[in-house]
């Protein structure tokens, strides 16, 4: 669990700062919209494919232009 101490004479602004700054380190965010939702196991298993699809469409399109 992310927190931050303020220290005397710390505006507010600047410890929300640090605040945010700490939650995005910790990843938090992140993993709260991974389990908000559920995905069956075979379209979890689809769009993981279709993503490594994008990505090797992506890096033959990039060794594609570095030929030339």
């Amino acid at each position: 669990m992310a927190f931050v101490v303020i220290e005397e004479g710390e505006s507010i602004e600047s410890a929300l700062k640090r605040f945010k700054r700490r939650v995005q380190q910790e990843a938090i965010i992140k993993e709260i919209k991974k389990h908000s939702v559920y995905f069956k196991p075979g379209e979890k298993k689809r769009m993981k494919e279709a993503l490594a699809r994008k990505r090797m469409r992506r890096r033959m399109k990039r060794e594609k232009d570095f030929e030339y």
